[in-house]
């Protein structure tokens, strides 16, 4: 296939996959050329008939086609090309967008969002709820979307939900507007040894990539939070970030606080230029391991179920949260 077809398949999939319903082949095109790409009628049937071959696309009835999960899938790693040199700056897009005031308790925080079928989402809700009882999320807090729910550039499609956790770069954000520039060095695997973090066996640099690394360890299959759960063993993932010693103290009051509403994260704090498991700090500054707010989703991965998962995914009203212990009966209305 040609770059130019690429270009138009990875344009068919971005449509269907913003649209809240499925799709008829002059309204792709119609909405394809309001994108600045002039593709006729008959040349998105012949290419919506490959993706359907592909099982890219799913043709529901005369309603029109729908993007599949292996079509979301192929447009994820399609995309990532596009991402070179994005992470470190949606790190600090997100971090300044983010407007939660912790006294006041609203605002509105980064989360990621896992699109996921409700059938599958309840096949390993026991467990995720398990990954939150035992701390090992950014917090207790989620939101569950039904189909048509935007996020970004990203609507849940039909049949599926948007499974919302609370992104980690939201302590960013939190500590930030107390005065505390936080650096986000790397994301990595975190090893547990019954039930205590020993050291970090896998890290990716936040500057020396283009995609989340938890993205990438959960979709390669390196966590093993299902050990962790169960006997205390695993890998987790978390992140390895610095902050200046001295707001060591404030930093601590500030993650109490934000534990007691459902968000806290800090695995452990470490003291100015003092290394922490095995990590070198520089000077005047204090280590810290953040929990991985995508952590959850690596169930899913873990037990079969292939799914969408995207860190950073964008931006919601601290209010539509709610305990995780509440997913069950969320859940329900869309079985």
């Amino acid at each position: 296939m040609s770059e130019r077809q690429k270009r138009k398949e990875t344009a068919i999939l971005e449509v269907l996959r913003t649209a809240s319903k499925p799709m008829s082949g002059p309204r792709i095109a119609a909405e394809m050329a309001e994108r600045g790409q002039d593709v006729s009628e008959r040349t998105v049937r012949l290419y919506l008939s490959d993706l359907d071959s592909r099982g890219l696309t799913v043709r529901q009835g005369k309603r029109g086609r729908a993007i599949t999960e292996a079509g979301l899938e192929e447009l994820n790693a399609s995309s990532a090309l596009e991402r070179v040199g994005f992470l470190s700056a949606r790190i600090d897009q997100m971090t300044y967008s983010m407007d939660f005031d912790l006294p006041a308790r609203s605002g509105m925080l980064v989360v990621n969002m896992t699109v996921v079928t409700p059938q599958r989402m309840a096949a390993c809700l026991d467990q995720i709820c398990e990954v939150f009882a035992q701390g090992r999320a950014m917090g207790r807090l989620v939101h569950l979307a039904g189909p048509g729910f935007r996020m970004g550039n990203r609507v849940v499609p039909q049949g599926c939900v948007g499974f919302c956790t609370v992104c980690s770069i939201t302590l960013n954000g939190v500590l930030l507007k107390h005065g505390i520039p936080m650096r986000s060095r790397f994301g990595g695997l975190l090893e547990l040894q019954n039930n205590k973090a020993t050291r970090f066996v896998e890290m990716i640099t936040y500057d020396g990539s283009s995609i989340d690394p938890l993205e990438i360890f959960i979709r390669s299959g390196m966590t093993d939070y299902l050990g962790a759960i169960t006997s205390g063993n695993g890998r987790i993932g978390a992140s390895f970030r610095e902050i200046p010693a001295d707001s060591r103290d404030l930093v601590i009051m500030l993650t109490d606080q934000l534990d007691r509403i459902g968000l806290g994260a800090i695995q452990r704090i470490g003291y100015g230029g003092r290394p922490l498991l095995g990590v070198p700090v520089n000077e005047g500054r204090s280590g810290i391991i953040v929990i991985g707010g995508l952590n959850p989703a690596a169930i899913f991965e873990e037990t079969g179920h292939r799914v969408e998962s995207r860190a950073l995914a964008g931006l919601i009203e601290f209010g539509q949260l709610y305990p995780y212990t509440e997913l069950k009966a969320e859940l329900l209305q869309y079985l």
